[in-house]
């Protein structure tokens, strides 16, 4: 396995913290602890002091990090946001002004955040382009990871980065909240518990909001960006606000639209629904042997130039079949993932949530823990709670990597036009060379590609 050996330099003040907090997760386990320590079991008034909580390091302030993921780490009694890290000094700001942050370390070089020794583990939520070499910077670093989805941008470093937090024995989570949502758990539960019979077939949806841009003009760099930390691996492109972010806002970013620095739906929204497909099919630590897919492509020299829309099929060794599909003709629509087995199917939809089956009576079905031995809760808990016990999250990044190849390899599929036959265990297509370049990405800026090496 490929990786960077066992790196972790904890400081002393990290052992201590970890060594009370894996002792009382120890007593509270015996009396059935629930999602996550009640703020009663740690003392008067619910009150643990600073130091024995883990010290978690916040890379990338966008509108995710600040609605979804901060506030999280925030509340949790066990954990303190000790630093914030961003390339944008606005967002910086913004954040320091707040009560909760005042006075924590701010930094807009990632670099300077992981040498911190009250930096216990990092959540990333960045662009993807830099999630992986974040990410393996932080491992090096012997910092626990949580780290937005999807995993990177190709599977080559998917499976750096798997290797990599494997080897180093470190704590990783990929960070998608679809595994914690009540109906999508329990839907998952009834089908790996064969209540729809023996699975036959998945079909999964995104909805859609990419749209073509032409390149635009370049404009003057922001006084308050380091435009070429945020550049990352990423080769050197001219400046201009669409490519980057809304300036002094949280609006739908502009490279979530650019094929340098994202795959568009396919592989970074559809991460979620594809996670569910792999969890409900018990694949997650494989995938699929065959694809073949079609999809709508705009200019690549246009400034927004992602797929537009996709058909992808994907079939698995044992037969079972995975259609998904992002409908180019609309701009909306739902997500959803519906399973179909011999004894009927189930499907569970987002915005809003809903569950369907048929017959019905399979969702008045009853799953023990003895069934489906997993328990729900918040993502971000997940990797906490771990961090204190020392335990594997429900979405390591062999998992993480494995669900970010679903939209990877029907990334590819759609390039190439033509049925592709995939080892799921050597991670290449057989005969094809032409598609096995598409698993990795040109050469990364120096000193970026020192993160991206074995």
């Amino acid at each position: 396995m490929r990786g960077t050996g066992d790196s972790r330099s904890i400081s002393k003040a990290a052992l201590s913290r970890r060594g009370f907090l894996q002792a009382t997760a120890a007593a509270s386990a015996a009396f059935a602890a629930p999602t996550f320590l009640p703020a009663r079991a740690l003392g008067a008034g619910g009150w643990v002091a600073p130091s024995e909580r883990v010290g978690i390091g916040m890379i990338g302030l966008g509108r995710e990090a600040i609605h979804k993921n901060l506030p999280v780490f925030l509340r949790h009694p066990l954990s303190q946001v000790v630093a914030l890290c961003d390339v944008d000094r606005w967002r910086l700001e913004q954040q320091q002004a707040k009560e909760p942050l005042k006075g924590c370390f701010a930094t807009t070089d990632f670099r300077q955040l992981l040498d911190r020794p009250d930096v216990d583990g990092v959540m990333v939520t960045t662009p993807d382009h830099s999630h992986v070499p974040i990410a393996m910077a932080a491992i090096r670093a012997g910092k626990d990871v949580s780290c937005e989805k999807p995993i990177g941008l190709c599977i080559e470093h998917g499976r750096l980065l798997a290797d990599a937090a494997a080897e180093a024995n470190c704590v990783f989570r990929t960070d998608s909240e679809f595994r914690s949502i009540p109906l999508w758990f329990r839907a998952v539960s009834l089908v790996r518990t064969g209540k729809i019979g023996q699975l036959r077939t998945m079909r999964m949806a995104v909805p859609l909001w990419n749209r073509p841009l032409p390149m635009q003009p370049e404009m003057p760099i922001p006084d308050e960006l380091d435009y070429d930390l945020w550049l990352g691996p990423a080769p050197d492109a001219p400046y201009t606000e669409q490519r980057v972010h809304p300036r002094r806002g949280y609006g739908r970013p502009g490279w979530y639209a650019n094929r340098t620095y994202c795959d568009g739906v396919i592989s970074n929204w559809g991460y979620h629904p594809a996670d569910i497909a792999q969890w409900g099919n018990d694949s997650e630590r494989t995938g699929p042997v065959e694809i073949e897919g079609r999809g709508d492509f705009p200019p690549r020299d246009g400034l927004w130039n992602v797929m537009l829309g996709f058909d992808v099929r994907y079939r698995y060794a044992d037969g079972v079949e995975l259609f998904y599909t992002a409908p180019s003709d609309t701009s909306q629509g739902q997500s959803y993932v519906r399973f179909e087995g011999t004894e009927g199917w189930i499907c569970v939809w987002y915005g809003p949530d809903r569950l369907e089956a048929q017959p019905e009576s399979i969702l008045e079905a009853e799953v023990g823990p003895e069934e489906f031995p997993f328990q729900r809760k918040n993502e971000k808990h997940d990797f906490i709670d771990c961090m204190v016990s020392r335990s594997r999250t429900l979405q390591d990044a062999e998992v993480g990597h494995r669900s970010s190849s679903i939209g990877q390899l029907g990334y590819i599929a759609c390039q190439v036009e033509r049925k592709l036959t995939w080892d799921p265990a050597a991670e290449r297509f057989a005969g094809d060379e032409e598609a096995n370049e598409l698993l990795g990405l040109p050469p990364a800026r120096p000193p970026w590609d020192g993160l991206l090496s074995g």
